[in-house]
């Protein structure tokens, strides 16, 4: 489903983020990556994601490389195949909460009502014509991770999606995803600072200056 080949990531004055990548995510795989806090593990979602753009390397979706395809067709990609979950949200302010949930499902030509069933999912059942401005961090959060999962796509990136949660409701919304990602036989990436959030993928990788490398996983207390 997901190759990355060799990347390698500088930014400003020389800064180098990521060097040398390579991976091979299969369908139906969930891993979570780990890594200190300025490693890159953000920057590999944006790349994965054709949101930015490697030094040098590949990324193949589904055997298409990323980085060959103009504006309008990696766009096409991410709106069908892919979702995303920000740490920003990115949630638009003048749509309702169920437009804002809606807007993958309308993009693809699909059935809007499935927007209504990932509001309740996460917990916002009711609220369906609230928008953002009446919402908290955390409820923000999880309208960004209904929009994420509602259009079924085949490759999830979750970057930090339980941040602004209560550990309660961060593991229902965990599990939400994990059951998402399995029931249609998607893969995910999710990206955490959080060992109980990477205990619920199937494994776990660190993301080091070396490169990505297994990590065992101890559950906190």
């Amino acid at each position: 489903m997901l190759e990355l080949h060799h990347l390698h990531k500088s930014y400003a004055a020389g800064h180098q983020v990521l060097s040398d990548i390579s991976y091979c995510l299969k369908s139906g795989e969930y891993v979570a990556i780990m890594g200190d806090s300025g490693v890159g593990k953000s920057t590999l979602l944006n790349l994965i994601a054709g949101l930015d753009v490697p030094d040098s390397g590949e990324v193949l979706i589904d055997g298409t490389v990323i980085s060959a395809l103009n504006d309008e067709e990696a766009t096409l990609l991410r709106r069908k195949e892919l979702g995303f979950i920000f740490q920003e949200f990115h949630v638009l302010s003048h749509l309702t909460l169920n437009q804002n949930v809606a807007l993958p499902l309308l993009l693809n030509d699909l059935p809007v009502d499935r927007a209504e069933v990932l509001l309740a999912e996460v917990g916002l059942q009711g609220r369906e014509n609230d928008f953002p401005r009446q919402l908290s961090g955390g409820e923000l959060q999880r309208v960004a991770i209904a929009r994420a999962l509602v259009h079924r796509p085949k490759l999830v990136l979750a970057d930090e999606p339980t941040g602004n949660l209560d550990p309660d409701t961060a593991n229902e919304i965990l599990q939400l995803i994990r059951r998402e990602i399995k029931k249609n036989g998607a893969s995910g990436i999710l990206v955490t600072h959080s060992r109980v959030a990477a205990s619920t993928a199937d494994y776990v990788l660190t993301l080091t200056k070396h490169g990505l490398q297994p990590a065992e996983i101890i559950t906190d207390p």
